[in-house]
């Protein structure tokens, strides 16, 4: 299995704390977590699951096109979504959905992106969230670009944690094959860019599975451009913070990018038009159900003295989400068709003002309702 001696890890799949030299600086931050902040880990990682299954249910009875599920991988997410800080700018791929909860996108948002009711669905300046990516690998590229503008600017290596900058960019095992990440690869490590590239490897690039795509760990292709990198536990979500948490303070603090790979699993299809059991066993799935991030992480609360009570609680708020998400999906309507026009440009532009009246008059000389 993909677990190597180079994985760091914090939480074992029973629930308890691993001891090690190797992680003493990462369990010294975990050691400085509140109750109240790992109690919201928690909350997070189930909420956001809940979600993730309603939405996938409202794929199957027609509300959606499409639907592109995290399970599984909400630990990893979860992890490095703490870890990053107001200032802090993340381009995500396409099922980073606890990430987005955490910036303060509303679930909705995403499923009307999936509907094709919106060609966005959220203003990425607000919440320094952007758009999820459909074209796999291009937001590596976005993202060093980005990070090569906040050195440009002189918003990192000041000194000032709380105002220096850094980005993280989310990719997957499969886009790790492709050029684009490549490419923005040479670019972070050429120009000592403030980022951190966050590699969710979850074991299948669609249907091939990674063993076939790399013959060693993906770390490694991180530090064959010379950027410092690191294998994690995936499925634990207090490895995944603190080593982004450092990660992301070494970026800011301008050393350069930093590469980690989060070793986890797809517990379900890639998207709803995906039929896994083409492709894989039910032994390996059954293998990483009982390494579930949810499931280890209640464990370790548990056995912290936490009560029952708390954990029925997070269970009736993902059960209101689901209602919620529910209810205002099947209340969607269709946008109006000029709507194309007003994001084009962040400003008002006069040629697409004057293709938005000619189209509106278009529509009107039909007469009725457009």
């Amino acid at each position: 299995m993909p677990y190597t001696e180079a994985t760091l890890q914090l939480l074992s799949t029973d629930g308890t704390l691993v001891e090690s030299d190797r992680t003493a600086e990462y369990r010294a931050l975990v050691d400085r977590l509140t109750d109240d902040h790992l109690r919201l880990f928690y909350r997070e990682m189930v909420t956001t699951r809940r979600f993730d299954i309603e939405a996938g249910n409202l794929q199957r009875q027609g509300q959606l096109a499409l639907w592109i599920p995290s399970l599984g991988q909400e630990a990893a997410q979860v992890g490095s979504a703490f870890a990053t800080r107001p200032q802090d700018t993340i381009f995500p791929s396409y099922r980073e959905h606890s990430i987005a909860r955490i910036r303060g996108i509303d679930p909705i948002h995403i499923i009307e992106l999936l509907r094709g009711v919106t060609n966005g669905g959220w203003n990425p300046n607000d919440s320094r969230f952007r758009l999820y990516t459909l074209v796999l690998g291009t937001q590596t590229l976005h993202a060093t670009g980005y990070a090569m503008g906040i050195q440009f600017d002189g918003k990192v290596g000041t000194g000032d944690q709380s105002a220096d900058e850094a980005c993280i960019v989310y990719f997957g095992d499969g886009s790790s094959s492709e050029g684009d990440v490549n490419e923005a690869l040479v670019f972070a490590q050429s120009y000592q860019t403030p980022q951190v590239f966050f590699l969710q490897n979850n074991q299948y690039a669609i249907s091939v599975p990674v063993v076939r795509q790399s013959r060693s760990p993906l770390y490694l292709r991180g530090e064959g451009f010379g950027i410092e990198s690191y294998q994690i536990d995936g499925n634990d979500v207090l490895i995944s913070y603190a080593v982004t948490r450092l990660a992301m303070d070494e970026a800011r603090a301008g050393h350069g990018p930093r590469f980690i790979e989060a070793q986890t699993y797809r517990l379900g299809a890639h998207t709803t038009s995906d039929d896994p059991t083409k492709y894989r066993e039910s032994s390996e799935e059954d293998y990483w159900k009982q390494r579930d991030p949810i499931a280890r992480f209640e464990k370790f609360l548990r056995f912290r003295g936490e009560s029952d009570s708390f954990f029925e609680q997070v269970r009736q708020e993902g059960e209101e989400l689901a209602a919620d998400i529910r209810r205002k999906t099947v209340e969607l309507t269709p946008p109006p068709m000029d709507v194309i026009f007003d994001h084009v440009y962040t400003d008002a532009h006069p040629v697409t003002a004057a293709q938005k009246k000619w189209l509106q008059e278009y529509e009107a000389s039909f007469g009725g309702q457009a």
